[in-house]
């Protein structure tokens, strides 16, 4: 029988790149080249990342020969091969790319409801099972989703498919640490955050930590994906070690981005960071000790 929190997750990245479909399946083509907070990355870019990692993440579900090949070539340039991938589908004709992309998330969609639930497979960072890595690739296509939607003005109303992007930044504070040469704190977090829809409070870590982090869902997931700086969000830390964190979290692979500058005078909306992001963030990892 699947297991349903696994169907759950495969259904919410259907849905999160639907929604991020309906931005751009109506552009016209000279549109696609519109820039995005990320310097130097186009909406073609954008699509053309997602479309890389999808076929990436395929690649990993169904033939991990291949996976080792693409993952040997991505050693050879680990500081570029995000955005060569990127820079080189952003060069097909829009109709093109769009075309790939669905036909890439369509196949990625099948291959992770006809994988081993309890397998694990092979990625960028630590292997991890589907349900896992369905969440990496939600919390990638939300995030550049978001990138998408600022360079058009779009403000996207949240969902609680971003509790999936909120466990992934917590479960990754420790890689935020040390990805900056930096001892991670001892203790657990409390993480307590507004779910986009007011029904309640999503809570990570033990309910008596000293080291505390509040706030809405919406804006911890902004944070974590580096989409806006920390001074233009409604987050509140609690203690020294929660609120070094909220300087350097991360909740994707890779080398530490430089994060976006605060919104002039600090009045922008959140998601709406004036200051661009670095280019791509490496292939989202989840993390491979996640039980799922």
């Amino acid at each position: 029988m699947p297991d349903p929190s696994a169907v759950a997750v495969f259904a919410d990245l259907r849905a999160e790149g639907g929604e991020l479909d309906s931005l751009v399946g109506e552009l016209p083509g000279a549109d696609w080249a519109a820039p995005t907070p990320a310097a130097g990355w186009t909406i073609a870019h954008q699509i053309a990342h997602l479309h890389w990692t999808d076929r990436a993440s395929l690649l990993a579900l169904t033939d991990a020969e291949g996976f080792a090949v693409m993952a040997e070539e991505a050693a050879k340039a680990p500081d570029t091969f995000v955005d060569e991938g990127a820079a080189e589908g952003a060069l097909l004709d829009p109709a093109e790319l769009l075309a790939r992309w669905r036909e890439g998330r369509a196949a990625l969609d099948a291959a992770l409801a006809a994988a081993d639930p309890d397998a694990r497979f092979p990625w960028y960072g630590p292997p991890m099972k589907a349900a896992s890595m369905a969440s990496a690739r939600l919390m990638e296509t939300w995030a550049h989703g978001q990138d998408v939607a600022d360079a058009l003005g779009v403000r996207r109303a949240p969902t609680n498919r971003l509790r999936h992007v909120a466990r992934i930044g917590v479960r990754a504070r420790d890689y935020a640490y040390a990805v900056r040469g930096l001892a991670a704190p001892g203790e657990p977090f409390r993480v307590e955050l507004l779910a986009p829809d007011g029904s309640g409070v999503w809570a990570f870590g033990p309910e008596d930590a000293g080291q505390r982090v509040t706030g809405p869902a919406l804006d911890f997931c902004l944070l974590v994906t580096q989409r806006a700086h920390r001074a233009d969000l409604a987050l509140t830390a609690t203690g020294p070690d929660a609120d070094r964190w909220l300087d350097i979290a991360q909740a994707f692979a890779g080398p530490a981005g430089p994060g976006r500058a605060p919104a002039a005078g600090g009045d922008a909306p959140a998601g709406g960071g004036s200051a661009p992001a670095a280019g791509g963030s490496a292939p989202a990892a989840a993390d491979g000790r996640d039980g799922r």
